[in-house]
């Protein structure tokens, strides 16, 4: 990305300009429209009741896990495209109304509909996610106000999370009153409205001068290069991946078609990034080798990270005791409607698996469906005896995120900075090492939640658990999450800086396709205990590996930056 200095006379030095607020509603409205959308995807996808797709949760997980790799894969290639050609306002705006167009057209019932908008929001959010945090960095390097950048980010940071936490919350007011399709057009209203307030804006001096575009400097790798030697051979791999192993097997390794195609096209994609290390020399190998190692980890953390749109979710509607007290339903239920379920039987006229005959007070043969699912795995003896029963929405639970994430960040920026002063700050490699650690013990904590009640099949789990969870991973987020890219922007080669950043993008989507092929098998886990504890061993073995390597990790970092 560029890192261009904006040279202008210094104004009001000390003071952040108006274009970090236009571009905090801006990116604030984004995330609120994205992650209502991913929020509800997978609970869209299983639905059986209230108008959802209906699919089978294996096919739900493996959908929701593509389509969360394939937006973290598309970030690399629009960067590169705003860098060179477009410049990032128009990337921006590109982007937006892709993704706008996407989120809307989700409204529209059909399943064509639903893929041509994941795509678009797919694409959208390459030309959209990668530009608007240059655009801020470029608008802070100007001189007067570098010394401000790391706070502006802090600033812009919240904003995200502001939208992340509100989201949920509009996505189950909507759902509950109107249904699926108001919910996913609320998150296109977002994006529409985050692009009005960007556009007021257009003639601010510091937007405009940190619009810049980057002549292709003789060291960098073209773009046609870059097809050629990475998406062209990772096309022709997903194409096999697709077809071979079903053709030679007779079934698909990964469970799907969908995830062999990904495997296989990933296949090439490390295979160029390999070949990059073994051709560097000096210090340009140590750090590309030091990069590589991270990425690699980082996959097991990602992993975690993804549970919260799968797994986690899954967990949250089927195994948490998500009954609201009489007090909250109250509250709860004067701001919005409520999911509202019973135990008494449904009578239907159409034929289902689960029905059995039955006859009406007209002696009519019709058919009878059992209590509400919710009811499934809670004893009968807390069944509800025909009262109805107010539920919190599940997606409710995926605001305890970013709400950590803003209480923990107002904790420990500040703690950093006195540990810093007293030169006891832990060094960036081993905020990387307890970042892994401390998201395995968040996968930890869901096999304690599993250990307390008797069976999962029979009883629901507090809903404290994931309030635990998340607490715990929010930990690790505000360790590892923020210093991914600038690791990036400090150890990599000049002619090889947005490459590297497509690596980190790289392991951000496996770790997001993994997390949902582990949910597409989740009912292949007789005991549960096991899913979770795959997270606990792959967290702690990143973990382990870091620090076995800390005291050369720690001297390439400052090596090639003169701090640790």
């Amino acid at each position: 990305m560029s890192q261009d200095v904006i040279q202008r006379p210094v104004e009001k030095a000390g003071k952040h300009p108006k274009a970090l607020y236009v571009l905090f509603f801006t990116e604030m409205w984004e995330r609120f429209a994205y992650y209502l959308m991913v929020g509800i995807l997978l609970l869209y996808m299983i639905d059986t009741k209230t108008g959802g797709k209906g699919f089978d949760e294996k096919i739900g997980a493996d959908i929701v896990g593509s389509f969360i790799a394939l937006v973290y894969l598309t970030p690399f290639i629009g960067g590169l495209i705003a860098d060179r050609y477009l410049g990032y306002i128009k990337s921006i705006f590109i982007g937006g109304s892709l993704m706008a167009a996407g989120y809307l057209c989700l409204s529209i019932p059909g399943n064509t509909a639903m893929f041509i908008a994941l795509a678009m929001i797919i694409v959208g959010n390459g030309f959209f996610k990668p530009n608007i945090s240059t655009l801020l960095g470029n608008i802070y390097n100007r001189e007067d106000l570098r010394p401000l950048k790391d706070n502006a980010y802090n600033i812009f940071y919240m904003g995200i999370n502001i939208g992340a936490f509100v989201c949920n919350f509009v996505a189950a007011w909507l759902r509950n009153q109107y249904g699926w399709g108001w919910a996913f057009a609320a998150a296109g209203i977002g994006l529409i409205i985050g692009l009005i307030i960007l556009s007021t804006a257009l003639k601010n001096k510091e937007i405009k001068e940190a619009d810049v575009k980057k002549p292709v400097q003789a060291e960098d790798m073209p773009l046609s290069k870059i097809f050629t030697t990475v998406f062209l051979p990772a096309i022709i791999a997903a194409v096999i991946g697709w077809f071979g192993p079903t053709e030679l097997f007779g079934k698909a390794i990964m469970g799907t078609q969908a995830n062999d195609a990904f495997i296989f096209a990933c296949l090439p994609i490390i295979a160029f990034y390999i070949s990059l290390w073994i051709k560097a020399k000096g210090q340009d190998k140590k750090g590309i080798g030091a990069l590589l190692f991270i990425f690699a980890i980082a996959i097991a953390f990602w992993t975690i990270y993804n549970q919260n749109s799968t797994g986690l979710t899954l967990w949250a509607e089927k195994h948490t005791d998500r009954v609201a007290s009489a007090s909250t339903a109250k509250i709860t239920g004067a701001l919005f409607p409520m999911q509202k379920v019973t135990d008494t039987p449904r009578l239907v006229n159409k034929l289902d698996q689960y029905m059995r005959d039955v006859k009406d007070d007209s002696g009519k043969i019709i058919q009878e469906m059992g209590p509400d699912p919710y009811f499934v795995n809670v004893p009968k003896d807390q069944w509800p005896n025909g009262k109805e029963v107010k539920l919190t929405n599940t997606e409710l639970f995926q605001s305890i995120n970013p709400l950590f994430i803003v209480v923990l960040t107002l904790f420990f920026v500040p703690f950093f900075s006195w540990l810093r002063k007293r030169n006891k700050e832990p060094t960036t490699m081993s905020k990387f090492g307890m970042a892994l650690f401390i998201s395995g013990l968040s996968a930890l904590a869901m096999v304690f939640a599993i250990m307390s009640v008797p069976s999962i099949y029979t009883h629901k789990a507090s809903a404290i658990w994931l309030w635990i969870t998340y607490f715990i991973f929010t930990i690790s987020e505000v360790f590892l999450s923020p210093m991914g890219l600038s690791l990036v922007s400090k150890l990599a080669p000049a002619r090889l800086t947005a490459l590297m950043m497509g690596g980190w993008f790289l392991s951000t989507s496996i770790g997001g396709k993994v997390a949902g092929v582990m949910t597409s098998f989740w009912d292949d886990f007789t005991d549960k205990k096991m899913f979770f504890l795959i997270l606990v061993v792959a967290a702690f073995i990143g973990g382990i590996l870091i620090y076995s390597r800390i005291k050369s990790l720690n001297k390439i970092v400052k090596d090639k930056t003169g701090f640790d």
